[in-house]
Parts: C-alpha cells; structure tokens; sequence
C-alpha cells in the first residue's frame, strides 16, 4: 500500500479531510511545529512562510487572534547567479511567456537540461502596478497574475523541482495555483484538499521528468519538494509508479 505519512501526528480534523482522494493512499501533512498552523524544517532545511488551516473550515480571519502561533521566519535571500524571471504589468495581461523563456532559456521546442537548473535555480521578480495604489491585496490575490502563473505551469509543468526553494519561490509559486488565504499572523493559509492534489500532480510530473532526463536520487529531490510544502512521500508510492510506468507513446 502506497503512503503518504507525516512525521508526527496531527490532532485536528484535517486528518478526517485528507482520506478523501484514494483509500489506497495514507495522505497527511507533516506536523513537525509549535503550533497546528505552522510547520517548521528540520536542522539544515529552511522554514517557509505557509501554514494550514487546521479547523479545515477555511474561513480564517485576516486579523486572526489565536494565541501562542509564531509567525514564520522570512525566507533566505535570492540564490546568486540564479535565473530571474522578471515580468511586469503588459507581460501578465497578454500571458506573455517570452520573460520566462528569454531569462532561462527553456521554450517549448529545445531541450531542457535540468542539472543545470536544479544547480542555478530559477526565481520571479513580479513588477506589477496596481489600479489603485492602496490595494491591500498580495500578488498572488490577484486574478491576472494568477493566470498567467497557471499558463506557465500548464506549459511547463515539471517547473516547481527547478525553483529556488530556499528563497520562498516554491511556496510563492504554489500560491499562485491553489486556492489560500491571507492571514496577518500565518501568511498564507492553503484550502489543504487543494494543495493536497497540487502536490500529488507534482509528485507524478517531476518524479517521471526527472528520471526520463536520468537525474541522479529523483525520489529524494521529489521527497524534498513536497517536503518544502509540508508533506512526507512515502517510497511505496514511487514503487508503484516504477512498477506501472506510463506509455511514451
């Protein structure tokens, strides 16, 4: 049986929520934290401003009063010498994708080396005017800007494992594509059951790109990436994607 475990158990109903997508899969997320709404990393990794909603009623209020919740550590700097992909206000209205290609390299007809920016990393630099200058609104609250990340991605699916992780991009890119909300204390509040399936797509994608392009440990760089967002991979699943792999043709 295939399994996706935390590393410690969390009491709250987001453990009823979860069992939701297969009966054949264990899904929770990773509950290594002070509180039920914050995760933290363990020694070497870094903390990422994310949290859940652990009433799983996802209706939290911006100016949250729960007692006790730290906020979450900033990220670290920009990776040096990583690619920034700088887009602006015309770039997100006509879902212009040419920043991203010039700025990597990577388009939809040449061939992508992933060593070299599993290596570099690539990061966003969103440079976007608002109508109106006292918008409270975070980025990725913003519709247009939504859907040009959700162009991106469904161009470019396997883009997640190649981000700058450590810098917040993995976690800023996630909330760009799945439903959350904005809490003064937490940051951002995923809706779980969706970032549950962002996570398990991603899991699929990358852990099949990876091996097709014969990188080096894919599973412990899959591992790592769910990990970022809160979730332990358990080997059985990548034993049953080995064991059926999909047709090429």
């Amino acid at each position: 049986m295939a399994s996706i475990k935390p590393f410690s158990s969390l009491s709250s109903p987001l453990k009823q929520s979860t069992s939701s997508l297969n009966p054949s899969f264990s899904f929770r997320p990773i509950s290594e934290f002070q509180s039920p709404s914050q995760f933290s990393r363990e020694r070497g990794q870094v903390s990422v401003s994310v949290a859940f909603n652990p009433s799983g009623n996802f209706d939290l209020s911006l100016y949250d009063e729960q007692e006790n919740v730290e906020q979450a550590p900033p990220p670290m700097p920009p990776k040096e010498g990583r690619c920034e992909v700088v887009i602006d206000n015309d770039t997100i209205r006509l879902l212009d994708l040419f920043p991203f290609s010039n700025a990597t390299g990577i388009t939809t007809t040449s061939p992508v080396e992933p060593r070299e920016f599993l290596e570099r990393t690539i990061g966003f630099t969103i440079n976007y005017n608002r109508d109106d200058e006292h918008d409270p609104r975070e980025l990725s609250e913003f519709p247009d800007i939504r859907l040009w990340f959700v162009r991106l991605d469904a161009t470019y699916p396997w883009l997640p494992v190649l981000l700058d992780w450590r810098a917040g991009e993995l976690a800023r890119y996630a909330a760009m594509l799945v439903p959350h909300q904005m809490s003064m204390r937490m940051g951002v509040v995923f809706n779980p059951e969706a970032l549950e399936l962002f996570i398990m797509k991603k899991v699929f994608i990358t852990y099949s790109w990876l091996k097709e392009n014969d990188i080096p440990k894919p599973r412990l760089k899959v591992k790592d990436m769910a990990r970022m967002l809160g979730f332990g991979i358990g080997d059985e699943l990548f034993d049953m994607i080995d064991r059926h792999p999909l047709s090429s043709s």
